[in-house]
């Protein structure tokens, strides 16, 4: 039997992605590393997508801040100049009906690397001095984006969309942690904020072994920066496959 694959994106993501993985005949199993919630005050954020047609860019984070944004603003109006720096983003968008006929997406073109410096690499900087841009984020996250657009001569708005936690390290989840550490799984994490968080429930089991077993484990990655924070903790057995789920199931099978 091959090894089962543990899916640590927020829930509503890795439900979707297990069950392409099960499709394949391997055991799916989902453990989210991070809790993705609503804000407490989205008042910024609807006041932001009232006015949508006063920017000249409007730039997405991830998947999870565009659905918690068309759950602010479900009609949009078209001809907006949309950034985003994955294919999970474009899939998204499309959920909710914005594609290539009712906007300009501007996205890296490399499928092996996808994140805000190549989103920048595609952006007409020239075109945007002077003009704003607004980016819609979690509560915290890279400046990089807004930094370098702010150095071009564009006027940038951030906004929070939803909030970030990592999830409680309760008695059933080590046990079920504790179960994959010893399984020989496949580890499919998506974000070096959620990696961090495995190490750290890793440290907090109750067992000597755990982090050390941990880090023995296959370890699939979409992005190289999440590979150098890997190395980093001590992983030793890392595939970075590139964006999108259709280069992580390819990598699986």
């Amino acid at each position: 039997m091959p090894e089962p694959v543990v899916i640590t994106r927020p829930l509503q993501q890795a439900e979707a992605f297990a069950r392409q993985v099960r499709v394949t005949g391997r055991e799916a199993v989902v453990f989210p590393l991070l809790n993705i919630l609503p804000l407490e005050d989205d008042a910024l954020l609807r006041a932001a997508l009232s006015r949508l047609e006063e920017y000249a860019l409007i730039a997405f984070v991830s998947p999870n801040a565009i659905d918690a944004a068309f759950r602010c603003r479900a009609q949009w109006p078209h001809g907006l100049t949309i950034g985003v720096v994955g294919e999970g983003s474009r899939k998204a968008l499309a959920a909710h009906g914005v594609d290539e006929r009712t906007a300009t997406i501007v996205s890296p073109k490399n499928p092996e690397r996808s994140d805000s410096e190549t989103l920048l690499a595609q952006l007409d900087l020239a075109a945007l001095r002077g003009r704003r841009a607004l980016i819609i984020r979690g509560e915290s996250g890279r400046e990089l984006l807004a930094d370098s657009l702010r150095t071009a001569g564009v006027e940038v708005e951030q906004v929070a969309a939803y909030r970030r936690t990592a999830p409680v390290l309760d008695a059933a989840r080590s046990a079920m942690l504790n179960r994959m550490i010893d399984s020989e799984a496949i580890w499919v994490v998506t974000s070096s904020e959620a990696l961090r968080n495995l190490v750290s429930m890793a440290g907090a089991l109750q067992r000597p072994d755990g982090t050390a077993t941990l880090l023995q484990r296959r370890l699939l990655v979409p992005h190289s920066r999440i590979e150098d924070t890997a190395r980093q903790l001590g992983f030793m057995h890392i595939e970075r496959t590139g964006s999108g789920d259709e280069q992580m199931l390819a990598k699986l099978q």
